[in-house]
């Protein structure tokens, strides 16, 4: 099965952060990515831009709308994803556990929705 693990933090977390610190981090998050991949787990991993970079697009009525940013109600910020395989959701919890940035912020582990399509 397919799983999609969004990674959440707070923004202010990684600002507060000394730049060798941050530097560890992604050294580390590339290093277990290159692990997923080893191991046969990877499908595709991304970080994202600030929040601060995304526009929320909305069509209403056949009508088009475009605002700044998620503006989300919550300190977390969607900074990232890893799409996986994994046997079950026990194993995609345990891949889960092991990206780096769960240490300070918290992943999502949403399996994949295949739509069924019918001939």
């Amino acid at each position: 099965m397919k799983y999609l693990c969004q990674v959440w933090f707070e923004p202010s977390i990684l600002e507060a952060m000394a730049d060798e610190e941050k530097k560890k981090l992604d050294r580390d998050s590339l290093a277990y990515d290159e692990d997923l991949v080893q191991s046969g787990h990877m499908i595709a991993a991304q970080a994202l831009q600030s929040p601060a970079s995304a526009v929320t697009v909305r069509v209403r009525h056949g009508e088009l709308s475009v605002t700044d940013g998620p503006f989300a109600e919550t300190k977390e910020q969607l900074g990232g994803f890893i799409l996986i395989e994994a046997t079950d959701l026990n194993d995609a919890i345990r891949v889960a556990a092991g990206i780096p940035l769960a240490k300070m912020g918290s992943i999502e582990v949403r399996p994949i929705y295949t739509i069924p399509v019918e001939d």
